[in-house]
């Protein structure tokens, strides 16, 4: 995949879906040298009607957008075309949404910033890796409430209102919590 096919037609298709339109235009530039032929939507409704006309060979899609994640696309995606790879890519990682992408079809699941080398590793990659390093030390505190506030909020699909109610919090409280970056492990 390093190499450039020999015509632009005959490129692997992927989809991208980011809301930062400066991330997207630099990626796609970066991918398009490595042999992809990219697409960008910069929510996921964009994201959806492009895949309708064209279902994706790869897509990469970013979770935190406008209007809410980028989650239910995946299923959207899989179910168009069941082969196609996709990757989520995030400044907002937590271990809820990492299992989620997973389970909804996600091949892998990156946190940003991570650079077109890493993402075409990534789709290349077909089995987990038993090696993977282990933290050194448990999650801190803030980190352990982030991490049950995206499970939380990924158990009521995304309804920051349901997730303030189980969470016992205000909703603008928990929409506080939300627009923080995640803490450091």
């Amino acid at each position: 995949m390093n190499q450039p096919p020999d015509s632009f037609q005959d490129a692997p298709s992927l989809l991208l879906v980011d809301d930062d339109e400066v991330f997207c235009s630099v990626l796609a530039r970066a991918l398009e040298r490595r042999g992809f032929q990219v697409r960008i939507a910069h929510s996921t409704e964009q994201g959806q009607l492009l895949a309708e006309q064209e279902p994706p060979e790869y897509a990469i899609i970013d979770l935190n957008m406008p209007g809410g994640s980028g989650l239910p696309l995946l299923g959207i995606l899989k179910g168009l075309d069941e082969n196609t790879r996709i990757l989520v890519l995030t400044g907002y990682a937590s271990i809820a949404t990492a299992v989620e992408a997973i389970k909804l079809g996600a091949v892998h699941y990156l946190a940003k910033p991570a650079d077109a080398d890493e993402i075409v590793s990534a789709f290349e990659r077909t089995s987990g890796d038993s090696g993977v390093a282990i933290a050194p030390q448990p999650m801190s505190v803030d980190r352990l409430e982030w991490e049950h506030i995206q499970k939380v909020l990924a158990d009521c699909d995304g309804n920051i209102s349901a997730a303030a109610r189980h969470l016992n919090m205000h909703r603008r409280t928990l929409q506080r919590k939300l627009k923080k970056h995640p803490a450091r492990r």
